[in-house]
C-alpha cells in the first residue's frame, strides 16, 4: 500500500493538508478530554501510519553487515521511541484537577478544633547555609496549628546544629551514609517516632534541602488524606532559578525548565490514570503507609518513584496535587544537570528489577505495570537520540543509508506525522514543549544516560548516590570542553559533508533527504554547543519581582547626604534591592544610607550600581531581618522563572545567542 510514487504537487498538498489539519486541531481547548482524545487519535493514527511505511518500504534484507545491523537497530529504537509517544498520547486524554477536593479539605482543617500532627523532614547532606536556611526558617512559619520541624543532617556537621537551636528546628544526625537519603530518612522516623507517645506524627512532610515550601503547602495537602486509599500526596517542583538550558540559551522569562511538561500536564494525567508517583521533595506521606512497607525504600538511587511502587500493591495511590507550594533550586550547572537524569534513569532501571517492583513483583495491575513501562521506555530510548545525530555522518563518509527505498516518500509519511506531533506537543503542554528547545535538553544529556544504561545492563545495582551540587561559584564564564568540542567537531564534520553534497550527483538516492537531515541537525549541534558555553550568573541570591514604595536614605557622609528620596521596588533578594527613582542621577555608587520598606523597615544599604532611574542596592543584613526577607520572599514566593513558554520569543532570543555570543 506504501509502494506508489507521489510527485512534487502531492506532497504538497499532503503537507499543507498536515498543517490545516493541525491548525483547526489547536483550535480546540485542550483542558477537555475530548478534544485531547480527538486531535491525539489523528497525531497517533500519523505515527503508526509512518511506522507501518518505515517497517514494509524503508528497511534492507537482513544481513551481518554494518549498514544491515545499523539500519535495523535504528529502526528498533525508533520503534521504542514512537511506543512511548504513543503510550503518552494515550495517558494525556485524561486529566486530574484535586484543587476543589484541596479546598474543602483545606476548609475543614481551619474549622477543625485539632489537626492531625506533621513531622517535617528537611533531608540535607553537602548544602550551605544560604540554601538550607531558606528552607528551613519557611518551614518553620508554615500556616499549620501542629508541625514539628526535623533537620536530618547526613554529614555531621556542628555549625548546622548550632543553627538549628538558635531557630526552633530538631536537629538528627547518624555515624554513616547508608542507604544515602533513604537511610537518612528511616532515621528521621526512628528518632521522631521516639520522641512522641504513639509511634510519632501520623503524617510525614519531606523536602529537599534546597526547596522551600510556601505557607500553605500542609493545609492544601493534608485534607486530601480524607481519602483512605491515598499514601503520598505530591506537589509539583517549581524552580526559582534558571536550568542551564534557560539560561545558557538567555530565555529564563520566556521559556520553561525542562521538567515542567512532564509536572504540569503529564503526572496530572498519570494521576487521572491512578499512577502518578512521588518526586522525592515537596510530599507528604502516611506514616502507617510507610510502617506497612517498613520504611522509605532502599536498594535503589530513586526512592521517591520506588516508595510510590511499594505501596500500590498495598492498595495506596499517589495524588498528585498540581499547585506551586514550594520553590527550589533546580541544577545550575551542565554537569550537574547530566548527573541528575542519568541518576534518574539509572534508578527507574533498578526499580524496575527490584524483586517486588512492578515488572516482577506480585499485586500490581495491568495499567500499573503498562505506566512504570512508558518512564521506562522514556530512558531506553535515549540512545535514538544519539543515533539522529550519527545518521547523517554515516552516510555523508561512509555511504551508509539509515532509510533505505524511497527517501522522498518521507515527505508523505515522516514530515507530515512530525509535524502534526509537534503541533500536539505544543498544544497539550499548553506551550511548555517546543521543538529544538525540547530537543536539545534531550540531546545534552544523551550521552550520559546512554553510557548509564550500557553500564547498568552489566551491573544495575552497587552504584553510590549522587548528590546534585547546589550553591557552588557561578560567577564565572566555563566552557564544558569535552562537550563543546563534541559538538563543534559535529558541526563541522556535517558542514564538509554538505560541502561533499555539492560535488555530488543530484539525482544520488537519499541526497536530498539527508541534505535536510543534515541542515536540521547542524542547527541541533549548534544549540548544544550553546549550552555548553555556560555564561557567568554574578548574582549569588536569585531576584524576586516585588513592586512596591520605598524610601532611600543617604548618609551624611556622602555628596547628597542627608537626603531622603522616594523610591519604587522593582525587585529583591536576601542580599538586595532594586528601586527605581526620579533623583537617582544625583546619588553616586558606593554611598552607603538605609533604604525602608514596609515588610523589612530600615535596612542598612550601599549603592551598588546605577543605570538611568534604576539603583542597585546591596543590603547589610542581620539575621533577624534577612530571616524576615526569606519569609517574604519564599513564604508565598512570586513567579521570576517562566513557568510557560513564550515559543515567539525563545527562538528570537535563540537566534540572538547564536550570533551575539
Amino acid at each position: 500500500m506504501f509502494a506508489f510514487f507521489l510527485d512534487g504537487r502531492a506532497l504538497l498538498v499532503i503537507n499543507a493538508a498536515t498543517l490545516l489539519l493541525a491548525w483547526l486541531c489547536m483550535r480546540g481547548d485542550r483542558t477537555r478530554d475530548s478534544d485531547r482524545c480527538v486531535f491525539g487519535a489523528i497525531t497517533a493514527t500519523l505515527l503508526l501510519v509512518y511506522l507501518a511505511w518505515r517497517w514494509t518500504q524503508t528497511l534492507p534484507e537482513w544481513q551481518m553487515t554494518f549498514p544491515s545491523l545499523w539500519a535495523h537497530a535504528f529502526f528498533g529504537f525508533e520503534i521504542m521511541t514512537i511506543a512511548y509517544t504513543v503510550i503518552s498520547i494515550v495517558t494525556l486524554t485524561r486529566g486530574s484537577n484535586h484543587a476543589p477536593a484541596a479546598d474543602a479539605g483545606e476548609a475543614a482543617l481551619r474549622r477543625s478544633r485539632s489537626v492531625p500532627r506533621v513531622d517535617i523532614f528537611i533531608a540535607t547532606y553537602n548544602e550551605g547555609l544560604e540554601i538550607l536556611e531558606k528552607t528551613i526558617v519557611a518551614a518553620l512559619v508554615i500556616d499549620y496549628p501542629d508541625f514539628r520541624v526535623w533537620v536530618l543532617d547526613d554529614t555531621q556537621r556542628d555549625w548546622l546544629k548550632a543553627f538549628c537551636a538558635q531557630v526552633g528546628a530538631n536537629y538528627v544526625t547518624r555515624p554513616d551514609n547508608t542507604h544515602a537519603k533513604a537511610g537518612n530518612l528511616n532515621n528521621g522516623l526512628q528518632h521522631s517516632a521516639r520522641a512522641e507517645h504513639g509511634g510519632g506524627a501520623p503524617y510525614i512532610m519531606v523536602l529537599d534541602a534546597d526547596f522551600a515550601p510556601n505557607k500553605n503547602i500542609l493545609m492544601r495537602t493534608i485534607g486530601l488524606f480524607a481519602d483512605p486509599k491515598v499514601g503520598v500526596v505530591q506537589t509539583p517542583q517549581f524552580y526559582y532559578n534558571a536550568d542551564p538550558i534557560q539560561y545558557n540559551l538567555r530565555s529564563t522569562e520566556c521559556w520553561v525548565d525542562e521538567q515542567r511538561a512532564f509536572f504540569d500536564v503529564m503526572q496530572p494525567a498519570k494521576d487521572a490514570w491512578g499512577t502518578a508517583f512521588c518526586i522525592g521533595t515537596s510530599f507528604v506521606v502516611r506514616r502507617e503507609a510507610l510502617s506497612l512497607i517498613g520504611g522509605f525504600p532502599t536498594g535503589t538511587v530513586t526512592e521517591d518513584i520506588h516508595l510510590t511502587y511499594r505501596l500500590m500493591p498495598h492498595g495506596y495511590v499517589t495524588r498528585w496535587l498540581n499547585e506551586r507550594l514550594s520553590v527550589g533550586l533546580s541544577a545550575e550547572g551542565l554537569p550537574e544537570y547530566i548527573s541528575q537524569r542519568s541518576r534518574w534513569g539509572l534508578g527507574t532501571i533498578q526499580v524496575a528489577l527490584t524483586a517486588d517492583g512492578p515488572l516482577r513483583g506480585r499485586g500490581y495491575t495491568l495499567g500499573q505495570r503498562v505506566h512504570y513501562v512508558h518512564g521506562l521506555l522514556h530512558w531506553l530510548s535515549r540512545p535514538f537520540t544519539l543515533m539522529l545525530l550519527a545518521g547523517p555522518l554515516l552516510y555523508w563518509y561512509f555511504d551508509v543509508p539509515t532509510l533505505y527505498g524511497e527517501p522522498m516518500q518521507f515527505l508523505a509519511y515522516g514530515v507530515p506525522a512530525l509535524l502534526l506531533y509537534w503541533a500536539y506537543s505544543i498544544w497539550v503542554t499548553g506551550s511548555r514543549a517546543l521543538p529544538i528547545f525540547t530537543e536539545v535538553t534531550q540531546i545534552v544529556a544523551a550521552l550520559a544516560v546512554s553510557a548509564t544504561l550500557v553500564s547498568a545492563f552489566f551491573k544495575p545495582f552497587g552504584r553510590p548516590f549522587k548528590v546534585t551540587n547546589k550553591g557552588l561559584d557561578r560567577s564565572k564564564l566555563v566552557i564544558h570542553g569535552k562537550f563543546a568540542t563534541l559538538y563543534g567537531c559535529l558541526i563541522l564534520l556535517s558542514g564538509m559533508g554538505l560541502a561533499r553534497a555539492v560535488a555530488a550527483d543530484a539525482a544520488a538516492s537519499g541526497l536530498a533527504f539527508n541534505i535536510a537531515w543534515t541542515a536540521v541537525s547542524m542547527v541541533l549541534y549548534l544549540t548544544s554547543l550553546l549550552v555548553c558555553v555556560e555564561l557567568p550568573r554574578p548574582r549569588k541570591e536569585e531576584r524576586f519581582p516585588y513592586r512596591e514604595r520605598a524610601l532611600l536614605r543617604i548618609s551624611g557622609k556622602a555628596a547628597c547626604g542627608g537626603h531622603e528620596y522616594t523610591a519604587t521596588t522593582v525587585n529583591l533578594s536576601c542580599n538586595g534591592v532594586a528601586i527605581t527613582s526620579a533623583m537617582a542621577a544625583s546619588i553616586p555608587v558606593g554611598a552607603e544610607g538605609a533604604v525602608w520598606m514596609e515588610a523589612t523597615g530600615w535596612v542598612p544599604c550601599r549603592i551598588a550600581r546605577r543605570q538611568g532611574k534604576l539603583l542597585g542596592l546591596a543590603l547589610h543584613l542581620d539575621m533577624a531581618t534577612r530571616h524576615r526577607l526569606i519569609r517574604l520572599l519564599f513564604s508565598e514566593p512570586t513567579h521570576n522563572v517562566a513557568s510557560q513558554g513564550n515559543p515567539r520569543l525563545a527562538i528570537s532570543r535563540l537566534v540572538w545567542r547564536a550570533f551575539s555570543g
